[in-house]
């Protein structure tokens, strides 16, 4: 609602017409259809091969890759108009390996990179993250999925809960203990288990929002993984978890911002058509103030992301205060959709409860915000222990 230039630090004319161009795409090829995805429970795997070949898929990884190379702003500009679309399972399936890739890239060898990276990036091949357990949630350090070394293979038996695009993924980066004699942080390793792997069985789960978007429970039973499919050191793979966290959390912060932008646009066109009393809702006061309480709190987030996003791309802060700053953006993005949807869905009065609006998908979807990728009571603990708290 708010028209502000960005910030002038922050985009160039080159990443404006790139905007230009991801709007003008999801304007015509999702956002039409987002709610016949939604209601199917999927979309086409066709659009990984569309997203591909305008160089989505492989923003930011290396051209040697398949990649597209771009900084850190073209990527907030690729989660903020992805987010236009209103429809959260899109986005999360359609991006999925922007969390299984990136272990990969900084810490897989040469020739595990050439195998997983180039098919996923060209829109081929479908790669998943899968951390969460069902009896550890956020805590990473307890994970009980083992892989005990046999010869040249790794021996993985386990089980791993809500995985985005699981029932779908060709690779699935995964978190196993490597070494049962470690406790917490140690002994976790990262592997990357083919997703036709005998022993590996996935079950789809229902879910209150992202509809669209696949989530699958994944039990190993005895699969067997090669050696070379490890990502990195054997016993290191915490810190590469961890590291993920940070940039998963940031698009997050970004992706929620945007959320809460469409629930007021969709609400403001909502009061200014709707006639109450003779008047439009817009003209009613209590209305105004609802609009500008949410207008506030959309400006606030995306300053606070931005400003990170320029610390995070020139280094201007020291790691643990990074890390403490993208936490809390966060907790304040996802509160702010939070508050937008309810908002949103409140003006739209008995609209707003029905299957359709983009604010009742939105507001189902506000849930799997707040806690995906490190629910808010973890993020603010570990902001805290960052700062010294």
């Amino acid at each position: 609602m708010l028209d502000a230039p960005p910030l002038p630090h922050c985009f160039t004319p080159e990443h404006e017409a790139f905007r230009r161009m991801l709007r003008d795409f999801i304007a015509r090829e999702i956002t039409p259809h987002v709610n016949d995805w939604d209601e199917a429970g999927s979309f086409p795997r066709e659009l990984y091969a569309r997203t591909a070949a305008l160089g989505l898929q492989g923003l930011g990884y290396p051209e040697e890759l398949g990649g597209t190379p771009a900084d850190l702003f073209y990527q907030l500009i690729l989660a903020e108009e992805f987010a236009r679309c209103g429809c959260g399972g899109v986005q999360a399936s359609l991006n999925s390996h922007s969390i299984a890739l990136p272990p990969i890239l900084h810490a897989g060898s040469a020739a595990l990179q050439r195998e997983i990276i180039p098919p996923v990036l060209a829109g081929e091949r479908i790669a998943a993250l899968a951390i969460t357990e069902p009896g550890g949630g956020s805590d990473v350090a307890h994970l009980a999925t083992t892989a005990r070394r046999e010869g040249d293979h790794y021996v993985v038996d386990g089980e791993k809960v809500f995985i985005t695009s699981g029932m779908r993924a060709d690779f699935i980066t995964t978190a196993v203990r490597t070494d049962p004699a470690q406790r917490g942080a140690g002994g976790i390793s990262l592997l990357v288990i083919d997703g036709d792997t005998p022993g590996l069985t996935r079950t789809p789960l229902r879910k209150m929002g992202w509809w669209a978007s696949d989530t699958a429970h994944l039990r190993f039973d005895g699969c067997r993984v090669p050696v070379s499919r490890r990502v990195g050191e054997e016993h290191q793979g915490f810190r590469l978890v961890m590291h993920n966290f940070n940039h998963e959390r940031l698009m997050m912060a970004v992706l929620a911002c945007g959320y809460a932008e469409v629930c007021l646009e969709e609400a403001l066109d909502w009061v200014r058509q709707r006639q109450v009393g003779g008047m439009a809702l817009s003209q009613r006061q209590v209305v105004r103030h609802k609009l500008m309480d949410m207008t506030m709190r959309i400006d606030a987030s995306r300053c606070l992301i931005h400003d990170l996003a320029w610390r995070l791309q020139h280094r201007q802060a020291e790691p643990a205060q990074l890390v403490a700053r993208t936490c809390l953006a966060k907790v304040q993005a996802t509160q702010t959709m939070q508050f937008c949807a309810d908002q949103a869905v409140q003006l739209l009065g008995g609209m707003g409860f029905m299957r359709g609006t983009r604010s009742e998908r939105l507001y189902r979807e506000v849930k799997v915000m707040m806690i995906g990728g490190g629910a808010e009571e973890v993020m603010k603990d570990l902001a805290a222990r960052q700062l010294g708290l």
